[in-house]
């Protein structure tokens, strides 16, 4: 989500401040699984028409419903809300996202604004096999299925993109059985260079931690610890130290709490006040209160 976004790039590069997910260079749409994504603005077609279904049914239930928000709107922009209920179509007002003609800007406290776009001109297999190349990117060593079920699209389409990209894949094993990797990102993670920053606050959502089933326990071992990233409500952020995360935080205004789950070193402390201060947070009155929890 918006805010979320602005702190997951503070998280990995320089120079963020808190009006950065207003920057022109960066879009906002509904992405995998109808979700609040922030994307870069030239990737606008890869996280919509990526996700065209491959049905005739899906395809003409998209179709249709963008056709009825493009109609309704005229050329103004509207709230989800008022779109929808003028259509009656609830959520379903999301349909529409896959076609690329949909975007939207949520400031997260009140509903998006909706108006639509013109389609970018490229078929929706390349848009997914790109959006499939970045997803191995990120996500990597990933399967074909990993892919679909992000992406929210179906296992045959999902397959379909892989397979497209089969030149520039290599197949690896790993502690998850039969998986694909990027050839260009080989060097790198065989690569023993990199060097983890002293603390850094991921917030909830991130994607980093946006794993589910067995992957989880590759990043989190404790069942317990699981438990506390992965709520069955709203998640919290996850604490890395040194690469690793060793906790959660969450904040409130001015307020961040943190709940560590080992006992840290007074450097390692400090290196995460140093972080919570440094945080991109619009509006604060006051300096942020960190409170530590055990």
């Amino acid at each position: 989500m918006p805010r979320a976004a602005l702190l997951s790039l503070h998280a990995r590069v320089a120079g963020v401040e808190p009006s950065t997910w207003e920057d022109p260079s960066l879009a906002q749409l509904w992405g995998p699984r109808y979700s609040t994504y922030v994307v870069a603005e030239r990737d606008f077609a890869l996280f919509s028409l990526g996700r065209l279904p491959d049905t005739e049914k899906g395809r003409r239930r998209a179709d249709e419903m963008a056709d009825l928000v493009h109609a309704h709107l005229d050329g103004r922009r509207m709230t989800d809300r008022e779109v929808a209920g003028a259509l009656g179509v609830g959520n379903a007002i999301r349909y529409a996202a896959t076609t690329g003609t949909v975007a939207i800007r949520w400031e997260g406290a009140r509903a998006p604004t909706v108006w639509t776009v013109a389609a970018a001109d490229i078929d929706p297999a390349d848009a997914r096999r790109e959006l499939a190349r970045r997803y191995l990117h990120i996500f990597g060593p990933a399967t074909a299925q990993g892919f679909a079920r992000w992406a929210g699209i179906s296992r045959a389409a999902g397959a379909a993109a892989f397979a497209s990209l089969e030149e520039s894949l290599v197949a690896v094993q790993s502690p998850l059985g039969d998986e694909w990797l990027l050839a260009d990102d080989e060097p790198s993670m065989r690569s023993d260079q990199t060097t983890a920053a002293p603390a850094r606050l991921l917030p909830s959502g991130d994607a980093y931690f946006l794993l589910d089933g067995v992957e989880r326990e590759l990043l989190v071992p404790s069942a317990d610890r699981r438990g506390q990233l992965w709520t069955s409500r709203v998640w919290p952020g996850a604490l890395l130290v040194e690469g690793e995360i060793c906790g959660t935080w969450r904040r409130a205004d001015r307020i961040v709490r943190i709940c560590a789950w080992t006992k840290l070193s007074r450097g390692a402390r400090d290196a995460v006040e140093g972080e919570v201060r440094s945080l991109p947070l619009p509006g604060l009155e006051r300096e942020i209160e960190i409170v530590w929890e055990a």
